[in-house]
């Protein structure tokens, strides 16, 4: 047989089926998700407006789905490339095509294509091209025969084909045994589950000279594979990228042999049992152990990312989410020393009306001129709020702020992260806004802009620059941008987008849209004014009824020709409110916010052959409170006077600070020196944690103690524990 049967087909029904048992999800629902991601539907839509299919599943759930979805569709690909791959060298039979067909994943299938691969040039393709393959079929088969070793030997010796002499025949035909051991699928599938089990050794690489602190710990070190915890795994892969490191696996190497002469040396009395057994040892050492073990440090590597993707998600998520101070007039100080403060006020719609630059830090200290020239933007422009970023000469220039803000009842200093905002100054996005103000102007908009509205600012960004990840720069890039992207778009369809004002980096995250439709959405705006509603929307070119079903809902006309398009009640479903509204003998705008009508109406009455029950619900939960923004209040927080630098943090200090990161080993928190402190797991509650995310989160504010203070590694130890237990 040289070719396949036929191509694997991918089967939805049976990757439903198979994924609903993963996940331990209703194999009905499964099915529903995927037939609907099948069919080119966005998550965010399938989450909120086909929950009938859903079964109650969340983002996240449907998210699981879709990447078991596309998982299986490459697994589908992998065997079919493999089939024919060996078809093509006429070496597919039956059995092996079976096998391939019902491999369970995509180790399964490489294990199987391994011993088919054509680009290797192997000591055993040496011996092959030497005419040594039946010389080796006798040793595989060690069979007792009646001839000599010299009488099986000596044909297979040609000086002319590089074969010298009988010790040269039986050298390579041992190589191809030994080849043809190692590619065994279920030799190689034993062995990562033994090599699984042992242990993971770091040492410092000879020679190295680079910052001793950073990987000091990694040294000398060795534990089981079984407890290596996943940012452990990363930092020692960090540190073997930097030629820091060296990283192997260790295993009852003599006991793996012993078990693998077990299963391969058959006949105690062939004439080649002794080389045999040292070809045994040389299958495992040479090829088995280094080729598996690279397998298995492979698949640490990708739980380990995985983790530090869904870590660096749930941040970002978290941060996205964060409290804005909604509509509020903001001066934005980009701090400096030698260059200044640079300084923008923007208006409560985010518009920019003023900037300038001010010098009240060191070298030249101009308190005087400072004050002055805010105190006259505050009260031209009735600032509300002081946003300072905090990078360099942040505390200083907070706490003048804080002195000025002393005088004036009702402003309030806030500091901001700035992270990844000189990222966004001289990104194309902040030049098309602001293409003829300087980078540094650029940076103190978007820290205003960031207390105003984080979501509407941090989606300009690249997500990796905002600071909230763990090893991001080391994982599978493509995977954490599809995570990545997945958050923002929950995060901007979960609060929803003002069609009018919203810049098309924000709108570009709306489910169904993309950048070029972002953009012409917002060229039309500022070609034709306003939209007057949602179906106006449908003027856009290439906005068509598709991208209509899928967005829709998550923009937001407010006092439009149409009150319900200011709500996240879909248009699809207006019918229902209008219904509803005739029912109650009134108009459907009367409905909104009208909670004690509201209150009499059940959403069973509202069910039809067209909505179920959880639509019902969404309906009339978004009529008691149209439009409402799901993120929570806004409260700023203070940092103790006088701790501006490491220098002034001494340990049994008790201090309020903000969560600015989570990881699997704790939560770091900025206490306002420029340099974050870690709480370990261990001390951030006084019950046991094994999920740090079950404790807190990103943009948490937090009291913490003080542990310990390392200046030369600038590391600050904290504890949340001793500062809820108020023990000393």
């Amino acid at each position: 047989m040289s070719a396949p049967l036929s191509s694997v087909v991918f089967d939805l029904s049976a990757t439903a089926a198979s994924t609903a048992s993963a996940l331990r999800l209703a194999p009905r629902a499964v099915t529903g998700a995927m037939e609907l991601l099948a069919d080119g539907n966005t998550i965010p839509f399938i989450a909120r407006y086909r929950k009938e299919r859903m079964g109650g599943m969340d983002e996240v759930q449907i998210g699981a789905i879709a990447d078991a979805l596309t998982a299986a569709k490459e697994l589908v690909d992998r065997k079919n490339k493999a089939l024919r791959s060996i078809a093509e060298q006429g070496k597919l039979d039956r059995a092996l095509e079976r096998a391939i067909r019902d491999a369970a994943d995509r180790q399964a299938v490489d294990d199987l294509a391994r011993p088919f691969k054509t680009t290797r040039q192997t000591r055993a393709a040496v011996a092959r091209e030497r005419g040594l393959d039946p010389l080796a079929d006798i040793l595989a088969a060690q069979v007792t025969l009646p001839a000599s070793r010299t009488a099986i030997l000596t044909p297979f010796v040609d000086p002319a084909g590089d074969v010298v002499d009988e010790d040269a025949a039986l050298s390579g035909a041992s190589d191809i045994v030994a080849e043809r051991w190692s590619e065994e699928p279920s030799t190689r599938a034993w062995l990562r589950g033994q090599l699984s089990r042992g242990f993971i050794r770091t040492r410092k690489k000879r020679g190295y000279a680079g910052d001793d602190h950073r990987f000091e710990q990694f040294y000398e070190h060795r534990e089981p594979i079984g407890r290596l915890a996943s940012h452990r795994l990363l930092a020692m892969r960090r540190g073997e990228a930097d030629n820091a490191l060296s990283l192997s696996i260790e295993a009852d190497d003599d006991g793996i042999v012993t078990a693998l002469e077990r299963q391969w040396l058959t006949n105690r009395s062939f004439v080649f049992r002794r080389e045999l057994e040292a070809t045994v040892r040389d299958c495992y050492t040479r090829l088995l152990k280094p080729s598996v073990a690279g397998e298995v440090m492979a698949s640490l590597r990708e739980v380990a990312e995985q983790d530090a993707i869904a870590v660096f998600a749930t941040n970002l998520g978290e941060l996205l989410l964060a409290p804005p101070a909604t509509n509020k007039v903001i001066l934005g100080i980009d701090p400096g020393f030698r260059t200044g403060c640079k300084v923008a006020v923007i208006d409560g719609t985010g518009k920019l009306v003023a900037h300038t630059t001010v010098y009240p830090t060191a070298p030249t200290n101009d308190t005087t001129g400072a004050e002055r020239e805010l105190t006259r933007l505050i009260d031209s422009y009735a600032v509300e709020f002081m946003a300072v970023g905090n990078g360099t000469a942040s505390r200083e220039t907070a706490d003048f702020c804080t002195r000025l803000e002393r005088s004036r009842p009702g402003l309030t200093t806030v500091v901001v992260n700035e992270s990844g905002a000189s990222i966004y100054s001289a990104s194309a996005v902040a030049r098309e806004e602001f293409p003829t103000l300087d980078l540094t102007v650029r940076g103190a908009i978007s820290i205003a802009r960031r207390l105003q509205d984080p979501l509407a600012e941090l989606v300009k960004i690249d997500p990796k620059s905002i600071g909230v990840g763990q090893y991001q720069h080391d994982v599978n890039q493509a995977q954490l941008k599809t995570a990545l992207d997945r958050v923002v778009g929950s995060a901007v369809n979960r609060v929803g987008v003002d069609v009018n004002t919203a810049s098309a980096s924000l709108l570009s995250h709306v489910a169904g849209i993309g950048p070029k439709l972002a953009h012409a959405i917002v060229a039309h705006r500022d070609a034709n004014g306003r939209f007057a509603s949602r179906r106006a929307l449908l003027k856009v070119s290439r906005f068509g009824a598709r991208v209509f079903e899928q967005s829709a809902g998550f923009l937001r006309v407010r006092d439009g020709s149409e009150p319900l398009d200011a709500s996240a009640v879909h248009p699809e479903s207006y019918y229902v409110v209008r219904a509803l509204a005739s029912r109650l003998g009134c108009q459907p705008a009367a409905l909104l916010g009208k909670s004690d009508l509201l209150r009499t109406v059940t959403p069973d009455s509202l069910v039809d052959d067209r909505i179920g029950l959880p639509t019902a619900r969404d309906i009339l939960s978004e009529l008691v409170a149209p439009g409402r923004d799901p993120r929570q209040e806004f409260e700023p927080v203070r940092f103790a006077d006088g701790v501006t630098s490491i220098d002034d943090v001494e340990p049994g200090m008790r201090l309020e600070g903000v969560v600015t990161n989570v990881t699997h080993f704790g939560a770091f928190v900025d206490i306002g020196v420029h340099q974050d402190g870690l709480v370990h797991i261990s001390e951030l509650d006084t019950r046991f944690v094994k999920d740090p995310t079950h404790v807190v989160k990103v943009g948490d504010r937090v009291q913490v103690e003080v542990l310990d203070v390392d200046t030369r590694r600038r590391r600050i130890g904290l504890s949340r524990k001793r500062a809820l237990s108020g023990q000393g």
